[in-house]
């Protein structure tokens, strides 16, 4: 097994959990964001720290890798890419959108056989980043950049119950109106979730190159000038 330091920073959540074999060692988290500039490099400091005073080598830096805020993303891969450069350990990412659905799987066993997930990520006025995934996290529909109105996923609602998660699902409840729409509320993307996935791609030895990996971000970002410049 492996010691990982797993860096999460795809919405206004900002945190840093350091496994080994599976079990959360440390964990820092701040909710009150964005504020991951001012608070990542701190986390990450501590999480090292600890590691290295219990005598714990470190041997990869998982990073959630998208969709999510470019900012945030940005900011997260760029930490990972400097830690994993400097302690020569391996870069593992995460899809963001399979990493909301960890708490889900691991804390509802009450869930259907034949329930689907999604995981929706806020974009803005009613389009959001979402998937579809199955209870073995099999992707039933693709990521994608998708406006929800009343209609959306309803050929899947007809015939299988949805549990909806996530900032992006905060907001369609109002909308997504199904009997099998199911929407569970105060989910975050957090580094403590991201364990088991990243356990996963390191025994797979899924690894990214550390020059040249880059966010999942989706869709392009586009600058936008302040109103207070205006």
């Amino acid at each position: 097994m492996s010691c990982i330091l797993n860096i999460e920073t795809s919405t206004n959540v900002c945190s840093v959990a350091l496994s080994q074999d599976g079990v959360c060692l440390y964990e820092d988290v701040n909710m009150e964001g964005p504020s991951h500039a001012q608070v990542l490099a701190g986390y990450v400091k501590n999480a090292v720290s600890f590691a290295d005073s219990h005598a714990i080598p470190i041997d990869a830096i998982a990073i959630s890798k998208g969709p999510g805020s470019y900012t945030g993303l940005r900011i997260g891969v760029s930490e990972a890419k400097g830690v994993a450069y400097g302690r020569d350990a391996k870069l593992l990412s995460v899809p963001t959108l399979k990493l909301l659905t960890v708490p889900i799987l691991l804390g509802h066993e009450e869930l259907p056989e034949d329930a689907l997930l999604c995981p929706m990520i806020d974009a803005r006025r009613m389009e959001v980043y979402c998937a579809l995934y199955d209870r073995a996290l099999n992707e039933v529909v693709q990521t994608q950049a998708l406006v929800i109105d009343s209609d959306s996923f309803k050929d899947y609602l007809d015939k299988q119950p949805i549990y909806f998660m996530g900032n992006g699902a905060d907001k369609c409840v109002e909308t997504i109106q199904h009997p099998n729409a199911h929407f569970i509320k105060n989910i975050v993307p957090r580094a403590k979730n991201m364990i088991p996935l990243a356990e996963m791609a390191m025994a797979k030895e899924q690894f990214e190159d550390v020059a040249y990996f880059e966010p999942f971000y989706l869709k392009e970002f586009v600058a936008t000038k302040s109103k207070k410049l205006l």
